[in-house]
């Protein structure tokens, strides 16, 4: 499923420069996910999904059938540019990868099984991160889709 660059992408209240390199990063991402066959789906969620300002972060959900991949090596996060890794902690169901560029954008990737998504039963945490803001960026089975329409 393409994703929305209305939605999908920062507004022009930011500063040129963070504007688009967050527009950058996102569509570096989303260009990276349709290349990989484990990668179930990609989901913008947070301030930069409700509209960023300029002290967000660029917040992702990342649904993979192979989590451990992006858990255990960090040549992914270089391949993306992502800059510095500076903190991997689990939340439950997910493992947040938090990197940092060279400007000091901070790039949220929460890396979970696609049973994160899941509708029946929807979770309360899950419920919460999309209805707080989400874009669905890659969805080639339709499966954000589902989660976004049941929230």
């Amino acid at each position: 499923m393409p994703h929305d660059d209305r939605s999908a992408h920062p507004p022009a209240a930011l500063p040129p420069q963070r504007a688009a390199e967050i527009h950058d990063v996102i569509d570096r991402i989303t260009a990276w996910c349709g290349d990989r066959e484990d990668v179930v789906g990609l989901l913008l969620v947070g301030s930069c999904a409700r509209g960023a300002r300029p002290d967000s972060d660029v917040d992702l959900v990342l649904l993979t059938t192979d989590p451990s991949r992006y858990l255990l090596a960090d040549a992914w996060v270089a391949d993306l540019r992502l800059g510095e890794t500076v903190r991997t902690r689990s939340w439950g169901p997910v493992t947040e990868r938090r990197c940092r560029t060279a400007s000091g954008l901070e790039v949220e990737l929460a890396v979970a099984s696609p049973d994160w998504a899941r509708t029946d039963p929807l979770d309360p945490g899950t419920r919460r991160v999309v209805t707080d803001g989400a874009c669905v960026l890659h969805d080639p089975a339709g499966v954000l889709a589902a989660l976004v329409a049941a929230c």
